[in-house]
């Protein structure tokens, strides 16, 4: 049994808020399936895969990688169970305890973080198609009206603004590996800097086009998948593709991949992803953001991270180690996270935002 604690305080009344989350290692997934190959946070571990193509057949290696990729892309809610009700009971939903989150709040200085796609948007068949609503963007833009707001996100950064056309946010594209300020809005960014901006992996540009163009010929005659070019970072996309083949498809990017030591593999919800084996994820850019709005050594701050994928949870990881701030996971299943708070789907994530709005106004 893990404890793990998230206390908020109230400089102006002294009020703490300790929400203590006893979480069993296996309470929720040893029953239903054995352990996969990626780690919670999406990584592939090197040294299980190679053991595992060592001492297995074939068949059972593929197998043991399908299950990973089962488990990593749930496609619909798990029944009311008794594990989904003590998951609940661990995450409990943002709107539920809004009130108890904001009084405990008081004081502070609140940074939003969001994710994109199944936050802010949908999640879609075609990624080319995942828009998000006017009346989630009036959301956002409201947000952004009262607190520094970024969108944090695996797609690249000019994409992700086409999306979202909102230029008063920090936008954090290729898991935050390209990171830029607003050009209009909150005045606060990094010191002696005119602008905020960060491209930590920008050596790997021309190894990152060379294996997009050698991974378009490898899967496309495999029905449905799509590479998506996330500018330092690519996307393989097989939420479209027969869950036959995804063992072919599997075997295609690992062929390609091994040549590249310096790029790695991780997994998302109906999604392989490719980046280089740098130190530097979303919690990264979360703690860059921080420092870029001054508020790195603040214990007057409070981000407010919120998504829904296994790459989020780095930045979750982020937020537990710094002892501040709210991690919440949107999802309509049980989930092992790092995450303290949960929100079930993008309509709630835009309730919350209003009520956020709402809350400062009155306040």
């Amino acid at each position: 049994m893990t404890n793990q604690n998230v206390v908020i305080s109230d400089a102006k009344s002294g009020l703490t808020m300790a929400i203590a989350v006893a979480m069993s290692e296996s309470n929720i997934y040893s029953a239903a399936m054995s352990k996969p190959l990626v780690a919670a946070n999406g990584y592939f571990s090197r040294k299980k895969l190679i053991k595992k193509l060592e001492t297995n057949g074939g068949g059972a290696r593929i197998n043991a990688f399908i299950d990973s990729m089962r488990a990593s892309s749930p496609t619909s809610r798990a029944s009311e169970t008794e594990d989904q009700k003590s998951w609940i009971i661990h995450h409990p939903s943002a709107l539920s305890v809004f009130e108890d989150i904001m009084n405990a709040s008081k004081g502070k200085e609140i940074v939003v973080f969001l994710d994109y796609d199944g936050t802010l948007s949908p999640i879609v068949e075609d990624p080319e198609l995942a828009f998000m609503t006017n009346e989630m963007r009036a959301a956002v833009r409201d947000v952004a009206k009262f607190f520094p707001t970024a969108i944090v996100s695996g797609r690249c950064r000019a994409k992700v603004y086409n999306f979202v056309k909102l230029s008063e946010l920090y936008y954090a594209g290729s898991h935050g590996m390209d990171i830029q300020g607003p050009t209009k809005g909150h005045k606060k960014q990094r010191k002696g800097n005119q602008s905020v901006f960060c491209q930590p992996a920008r050596e790997f540009l021309p190894m990152i086009d060379e294996v997009h163009k050698i991974l378009l010929e490898k899967i496309k005659f495999i029905p449905g998948a799509k590479v998506e070019n996330n500018k330092f970072c690519l996307s393989v996309h097989f939420r479209c593709v027969d869950e036959k083949i995804w063992s072919e498809l599997w075997e295609q990017v690992r062929e390609v991949i091994k040549d590249y030591p310096k790029l790695r593999l991780s997994q998302g919800r109906k999604v392989l992803e490719i980046r280089p084996a740098i130190k530097w994820d979303k919690g990264n850019a979360l703690e860059f953001l921080l420092e870029s709005l001054g508020y790195d050594k603040s214990n007057n701050v409070l981000p407010v991270y919120i998504g829904d994928d296994r790459t989020d949870e780095d930045a979750f990881k982020v937020l537990r180690k710094r002892g501040q701030g709210l991690g919440i996971l949107v999802s309509k299943i049980p989930k092992e996270t790092n995450a303290s708070y949960s929100l079930q789907e993008p309509s709630e994530v835009m309730y919350f935002l209003k009520r956020l709005v709402e809350w400062k106004k009155s306040s």
